[in-house]
């Protein structure tokens, strides 16, 4: 009988780990504390042969291609409207660049076959004993598996609950980023791609939405200590970012005015995990749970290979899962932090703290050499020599996988 394994997180690294686990024959369960899929958010892109391959491997490079936003030009001006800095579609798009909420359906959808969804549901405890890892759901059942997988990103309930509290692994780099959606108004002149007015330490931005022109996205950025508020609280968090941004002029305040209906509002703070090992007994870690960034971390890139790694793993050493963790974890640590430094610089970059440092950006970047150089050494970042686990695949789900679970929200284990 095939290994049973719970994920928890169904957002990127969840969704593409099921994707291959299923493939191996493994028994996979994903549980979510959403009460569905979620969907919006920013765009996400993959950059350099690394990404492409594994995309290629997992047969949705073609789907995600047709789903590309064609990138973003980014524009930067002053509280005039004064243009400051331009900046091309593919410094930030990369090769492939697609809505986050796009690429979360697709994986999810070719993880279906092979594994079952539980939205609406979380964990509560974890206890390791000989037999497996017994799980205690929110709801109240309680079930044993061979191995539970942290994919729950940043905050995750994982590593929590199985490596100890979020201080001790999370560290704040000084900055906040809100984005949320909003009616494209029409005459409101942002035109194609994103215009963001600077001051220091702060970032109002507008985008458009090459896939639906009625829609537009605000993505601000802003400088701060560690904040004192409820993660979960977004009443609390509207009232942050308009205290923040209150008094700067260009279209800040009709921004801020759609604030107030917006009901998708993302806000967190821009950080890093640290994790000195990425597993403990049958328990692991993936993705931004183990070594992630909020953003500018290349970390929707890093979760794809990483999880082709673990399952592959997984799979090459039959389930023997001390082994293969540490096999993940040996060829995946120094490459996976290699992206996630550049997170580091994400904040200064977009909201440089002085007008000094303001001016030396968009004086820089001005620069065509510049440019090139930084998209250069982006795509050498992202490149990984990898394993090729493709004899592991089953050719067909096995008799005792588990069936998808279509689209409904399953409550309970």
């Amino acid at each position: 009988m095939s290994q049973k394994v719970l994920i928890s997180g169904a957002s990127i690294a969840g969704p593409a780990l099921a994707h291959w686990l299923g493939e191996y024959g493994f028994d996979v369960t994903v549980v979510e504390i959403a009460p569905a899929l979620r969907e919006g958010g920013q765009a996400v892109d993959f950059r350099g042969a690394t990404h492409l391959t594994v995309l290629e491997r997992m047969g949705i490079l073609d789907e995600l291609r047709r789903l590309r936003t064609g990138g973003s030009p980014m524009r930067f001006v002053d509280e005039t409207g004064r243009l400051r800095l331009e900046l091309p579609a593919d410094f930030a798009g990369g090769d492939i660049e697609v809505l986050r909420g796009d690429l979360a359906r697709v994986l999810y959808e070719h993880s279906l076959p092979r594994a079952r969804y539980l939205f609406g549901e979380s964990i509560a405890a974890l206890h390791e004993d000989e037999d497996g890892v017994r799980v205690t759901f929110r709801g109240g059942a309680t079930r044993t598996f061979d191995l539970v997988i942290g994919a729950d990103g940043l905050h995750s309930n994982v590593r929590r609950l199985a490596f100890g509290p979020e201080d001790a692994y999370v560290r704040h780099l000084g900055h906040y980023a809100a984005t949320w959606s909003l009616p494209n108004y029409a005459g409101f002149g942002f035109g194609e791609g994103s215009i963001g007015c600077n001051t220091p330490g702060r970032l109002a931005s507008v985008g458009t939405d090459n896939r639906n022109p009625d829609t537009a996205r605000a993505f601000f950025v802003f400088a701060a200590d560690r904040l004192d508020h409820d993660r979960h609280d977004q009443q609390a968090q509207k009232g942050l970012i308009t205290e923040a941004f209150a008094g700067i002029g260009w279209d800040v305040p009709r921004l801020l005015a759609t604030l107030e209906n917006a009901d998708d509002l993302y806000f967190d703070s821009i950080s890093r995990a640290d994790v000195d090992t990425w597993s403990r007994g049958r328990i692991a870690l993936l993705g931004d749970a183990a070594c992630g960034a909020t953003i500018g971390g290349m970390g929707t890139g890093t979760a794809i290979v990483a999880a082709y790694v673990l399952a592959g793993e997984l799979a090459a050493h039959r389930g023997d899962h001390a082994t293969a963790f540490a096999r993940y974890e040996s060829l995946l640590r120094t490459y996976v932090q290699g992206c996630q430094k550049s997170g580091d610089r994400t904040g200064p970059f977009l909201a440089p703290g002085s007008a000094f440092a303001l001016r030396m950006r968009n004086w820089m970047l001005s620069r065509a050499f510049v440019l090139n150089w930084m998209l250069e050494e982006g795509r050498k970042v992202t490149n990984i020599e990898l394993p090729d686990y493709r004899a592991h695949r089953k050719s067909a789900p096995s008799s005792d996988a588990p069936a998808g679970s279509a689209r409904c929200a399953v409550r309970r284990p």
